[in-house]
């Protein structure tokens, strides 16, 4: 799993997590906490972070988080497609991996690539 942040005119740090699940206890202490906060600073109060109905991000810790963190989420409606546009994002980034001359062959050249392209 990737993870990262964007804005009108800037963004996070990449965020890959290698091996394992992404369980709501880690996504809070692997991505709310190092990278969420700060982003949240950088931006300010108007800040609404946008995330998915994944399940780790739906669970009452995470809220707990972000309520004591004041970061406002933004609502999804029930079953809605993804309008997340961060996703236009990752299209771009797959689509500049799967370019590249030599693309990745294992997760480790993949995790390599993603970075490259990201940085």
């Amino acid at each position: 799993m990737v993870w990262a942040g964007i804005m009108i005119n800037g963004r996070t740090r990449q965020h890959v997590v290698a091996n394992g699940t992404m369980t709501g206890q880690r996504y809070i202490d692997e991505v709310l906490l190092p990278h969420v906060r700060l982003f949240r600073g950088a931006v300010g109060d108007k800040f609404v972070f946008m995330d998915e109905n994944a399940t780790c991000h739906r669970t009452l810790a995470v809220q707990d988080i972000l309520d004591s963190e004041g970061i406002q989420r933004l609502v999804w409606i029930a079953r809605c497609p993804d309008l997340n546009p961060i996703e236009n994002v990752w299209d771009a980034l797959g689509r500049q991996v799967a370019g590249r001359n030599y693309p990745p062959t294992n997760k480790n050249t993949l995790i390599r690539a993603l970075t490259e392209e990201w940085d």
